[in-house]
């Protein structure tokens, strides 16, 4: 009986350990678009699963993308990389990164090993799926990610501007809407996410899906970033938008006896030399000597025989702002997610939130220098150097930034309009705030994006992704009773047929429209920017209404004789469809395009790239798409325009292009009963890495 006893007691312990194993099984399911859903007991488990299968989908871009943050470039691939690697080095990225490991939570610093560990076991054990020419980069180290993700916030977003390195891209930025339950015809709170981003290199997202312990996050984030930076859980969503934020500002120094004046008086410069390695085309590798300086003000970025200047930028202090992401994602509500707002971790971008519990919030968030004096047109410029009291030293904090919260009207929007136009009529009023703080405006995209929540007052899901997709042109509703009646006054015979062409056009920006290629060429000669060019300037008091006329009635008349004339030799005639012209081209693939940049107040944004010939490529723009409903379950559709990988022989580089193409929306499969239909393989976790489970 004793015996017995022992017995089942013992094959009692192995089951509940076996459970306990199975419990604390990674797992990643992978969906038909590549998807990885991810599943862990663990949070290092977790990140080390994402590492791997991030690296399944972006290997030979993450190791070129983190070879470049080394400030290595040249030495790896080659001299053409090398301004590349003094701006690194310029701005003291390898040693901020290892001021960012010592400093780091706890909590960060595992979730950054443990991601990199799964980044470095995928290379080991698939050393077939990496670049002869890559390999030179690993193994990866924490530091890798930290001096990425630097990169990134600080040339390409922060510092862009001064840098002198922002993207030649017309209309860089982001949409995203919030709406209510008192704007909802279902009563939930919806949420649209909306980045415009170009498709290559550091600005390209990846999705996945986390699921860890209770709670499961669904989104996307840079590739060569761990968590999720725009995503939704069971119980909330958020978004960010390029916000009109000044957190960065070039100083002009004046040089005198090998330093600097400041206040009248002589400063040494901190100096920095460094032999960077650059690799010739016969493959051998030579050396050349730099010379770094940094002033009070920040890097120096350029030297003169008399004058310097150096770039001053927010966030070098913030080494935490993935966990401030993942803290975020793991909220429930708002009271928790403003928490982690607090943080003030992330240096730049709007964030746009809606919840289960009906709350919709925005805020105007980021790292906002305390400035003495001046105002926007103050520092929007090149800053005195020699005065101290220019030199800002601290951030406003959380309290002083712009934000709404459940606004009466029922709906938030951001289409990189400064925060006083989140609602209409205005939440905020910018004489509630330093001047400095954010520009006055309102441009034709975020025009169209208010105008089409305020003509719903019963907002559905369905209507929503229709917004999403609406090519509609707010300039185009707005200037053509001005240019028709310009035409009627005119004796323009070529005029008055392109009038005809205008008439019957729909207004939009779809693969069919015929009329779009016309007026598309009569808008760039127009200048619609130019506030001087309408009889009716924009105006705070009319700001979704204005501007408004022409103020030179004639030329606008000569312009759409000249962009006819054009259309007219191109094409034989003014009626050609939009997507014979305007194409989309990724990875050989290459489809009609719909959509146009937002300057013409489009809400779908595709930028143009290049021109060859008569037609237009597009490679940029509506990056990612998410449109969720915080009902019961979530309902969620999602699109990330250029498909999740971008290994070129992977089936899931842009095999959703067509998707974007049609306009269309796929579903997120959230929850397993919905995903169990769609998983095109599995793999667990053992001491190997991960291997394909058996079926």
């Amino acid at each position: 009986m004793v015996k017995c006893k022992f017995v089942f007691f013992f094959v009692l312990i192995l089951s509940i350990q076996n459970c306990t194993q199975e419990n604390k099984t990674t797992k990643i399911a992978w969906d038909e678009w590549g998807v990885p859903h991810i599943y862990s007991d663990s949070e290092e488990d977790l990140f080390y699963a994402q590492g791997w299968a991030q690296m399944q989908l972006h290997a030979n871009l993450i190791l070129d993308l983190y070879g470049s943050a080394r400030g290595r470039a040249a030495e790896y691939w080659g001299a053409d990389r090398l301004e590349n690697d003094v701006i690194i080095h310029t701005l003291g990225i390898p040693e901020l990164a290892q001021s960012w490991r010592e400093q780091q939570d706890p909590r960060l610093k595992n979730i950054l090993q443990a991601f990199i560990n799964g980044m470095n076991d995928f290379a080991e054990k698939n050393p077939d799926k990496i670049q002869e020419e890559n390999k030179v980069v690993l193994p990866l180290s924490v530091d890798d990610v930290n001096q990425h993700a630097m990169f990134v916030v600080y040339t390409r977003f922060v510092g862009a501007n001064e840098l002198g390195m922002a993207q030649r891209w017309s209309d860089k930025g982001s949409n995203t809407y919030a709406i209510g339950p008192n704007r909802s015809a279902s009563g939930n709170a919806m949420l649209v996410q909306n980045p415009h981003l170009p498709w290559w290199r550091e600005f390209t997202f990846w999705e996945s899906h986390l699921n860890y312990g209770d709670n499961s996050i669904y989104g996307s984030n840079l590739v060569g970033l761990p968590g999720i930076a725009i995503g939704f859980n069971n119980n909330l969503g958020w978004s960010h938008t390029d916000n009109t934020i000044d957190n960065a500002d070039t100083y002009e120094l004046t040089l005198s006896e090998g330093g600097y004046l400041l206040d009248g008086e002589k400063k040494e410069f901190d100096k920095i030399s460094k032999i960077l390695k650059i690799k010739g085309e016969d493959g051998k590798v030579q050396e050349q000597n730099f010379d770094f300086y940094t002033s009070v003000h920040g890097p120096v970025v350029k030297m003169g025989e008399s004058k310097a200047l150096a770039v001053r930028m927010v966030g070098r202090d913030t080494p935490n702002a993935s966990l401030q992401w993942w803290e975020m994602a793991n909220s429930s509500n708002l009271e928790e997610f403003e928490a982690a707002l607090k943080m003030a971790q992330i240096p730049f971008w709007n964030v746009m939130y809606a919840d289960k519990h009906g709350d919709i919030f925005y805020i105007f968030n980021g790292r906002v220098p305390k400035r003495a004096k001046g105002g926007w047109g103050f520092w929007s410029r090149i800053i005195p150097g020699d005065d101290s009291e220019n030199i800002w030293t601290e951030v406003h904090p959380y309290e002083d930034l712009p934000k709404v919260k459940n606004p009466t009207n029922g709906w938030l929007q951001n289409a990189n309009d400064p925060p006083w136009t989140s609602t209409i009529p205005p939440s905020l009023d910018p004489e509630d705030f330093p001047d400095y703080m954010a520009p006055n405006y309102m441009n034709f995209r975020p025009q169209r994006s208010a105008r089409m929540l305020i003509e719903d007052e019963s907002i559905t899901f369905e209507e929503l992704v229709d917004y999403k997709h609406s090519t509609r042109l707010e300039f185009a509703d707005r200037i053509l009773d001005d240019l028709f009646e310009a035409i009627d006054a005119s004796e323009s015979e070529l005029a008055k047929e392109a009038k005809v062409v205008l008439e019957n056009w729909d207004r939009c920006a779809n693969k069919d429209s015929k009329g779009m290629v016309l007026f598309y060429n009569w808008a760039n000669k127009f200048q619609v920017w130019n506030n001087r060019n309408y009889e009716v300037a924009w105006s705070w008091d009319a700001p979704n209404t204005t501007p408004d006329g022409l103020a030179d009635p004639q030329r606008a008349v000569s312009l759409l004789e000249a962009a006819a004339e054009e259309v007219k030799a191109g094409f034989g005639n003014l009626e050609v469809e939009w997507g014979e012209v305007y194409r989309i081209e990724h990875n050989n693939k290459e489809l009609s395009g719909n959509g146009v940049d937002g300057s013409l107040g489009v809400f779908r944004v595709l930028w143009p790239s290049r021109r060859d010939g008569t037609k237009v490529y597009a490679s940029g723009g509506d990056s990612w798409v998410g449109v969720i409903e915080f009902g019961e379950k979530i309902k969620a559709k999602v699109l990330l325009s250029y498909g999740n990988s971008s290994e070129e022989d992977s089936p899931h580089n842009g095999d959703q292009l067509e998707h974007f193409s049609n306009q269309k929306l796929r579903d997120a499969w959230f929850y397993s009963e919905d995903l169990k239909d769609h998983i095109v393989k599995t793999e667990v976790r053992t001491d190997e890495g991960f291997t394909a489970e058996n079926k």
